[in-house]
């Protein structure tokens, strides 16, 4: 799970002189809608111009497919009480043993938990990361893929483009709002008439399998890489902005946190970050639709002063 020489402390050495915008995502309720499909409070607010009970039966679909995934595909019957924050998170451990004839259901992983499970444990994280990065056309019959697009398009419709119009931000952000980018295996994006990289990360309450699977089933797993997810479930978001702080450590690097939590709000008050609060109310401008380039431009100069990136917008 080594990274490429061609990147240090996650963007890349062969343009060191470029600034660095971080943008830090929530995922429920802000890159996709889950939770508030299946409590019905997304449907509430548009005062009964949307069927919650419609809403209701999308999100128990969708929950139905993330569980199975997680149990048929990444071992999460086996790991889900082994949480971490990251895939790379135990890979010190990881002797780069060759997984293509490994038997993960007789290796005898389990307590205690010692230096050998958690080896265990690292050769899982890497098949998943591995398996993140090929998709799931790589793993998955077309019948299901079928049903699953079917499903994305039904929730698209019924959230009036929450989920492709968040995807096609994501993918703004990436490019820095420009068409033409170049995109490295590293899931470092740099805009081809830009003097600044932008890098996507994903910091979620929720534990990490069940995110990476969402990453997949909501597309945005070509904008997220699967080192730049992190699982706050047990460590706070604070710790995870920490982490990522101490990981892009250079004084180029500006950060922006995106979400709709109380507890990104602290952690981006804490670290003295911009964040851009996701309210799902209709009408609003902090929300899919709605958000745009401009606004994250807007906070940046906030917190880091104008800068020429906003002579980046259109």
């Amino acid at each position: 799970m080594g990274e490429s020489t061609s990147v240090t402390n996650g963007f890349s050495q062969s343009r060191m002189d470029q600034k660095i915008n971080i943008y830090i995502w929530d995922m429920d309720e802000t890159l996709i809608l889950l939770k508030s499909l299946l409590n019905g409070t997304y449907a509430e607010a548009f005062n009964g111009l949307k069927n919650i009970q419609e809403g209701v039966e999308i999100g128990k679909m969708w929950e139905k497919h993330i569980l199975a995934l997680c149990d048929d595909h990444f071992f999460y019957e086996q790991i889900e009480n082994y949480n971490k924050p990251s895939l790379d998170a135990l890979s010190q451990y990881d002797d780069g043993r060759n997984l293509s004839d490994y038997d993960f259901n007789q290796d005898g992983f389990g307590p205690p938990y010692d230096d050998s499970n958690n080896r265990k444990l690292a050769y899982r994280h890497r098949f998943i990361a591995h398996r993140y990065k090929q998709g799931l056309h790589s793993f998955l019959n077309q019948e299901m893929i079928k049903d699953l697009d079917e499903l994305y398009d039904m929730t698209d419709k019924y959230t009036d483009r929450w989920l492709s119009s968040a995807r096609i931000f994501l993918e703004e952000c990436s490019a820095g709002h420009k068409k033409t980018s170049l995109v490295a295996a590293d899931g470092i994006n740099e805009s081809s008439a830009s003097k600044y990289q932008h890098i996507n990360l994903l910091v979620t309450s929720g534990s990490l399998i069940p995110s990476l699977v969402k990453c997949l089933l909501f597309r945005l797993n070509s904008m997220i890489t699967d080192e730049n997810v992190y699982s706050s479930w047990e460590v706070g978001k604070l710790h995870c902005f920490q982490q990522i702080k101490v990981r892009f450590n250079h004084p180029n690097v500006r950060f922006c946190v995106i979400g709709d939590g109380w507890e990104e709000c602290e952690a981006a008050q804490a670290m003295r970050w911009p964040l851009v609060k996701i309210d799902m109310r209709p009408g609003g401008s902090h929300r899919f639709p709605g958000l745009t380039f401009r606004t994250l431009g807007f906070y940046f100069s906030v917190v880091y002063g104008s800068s020429d990136a906003e002579d980046e917008e259109e």
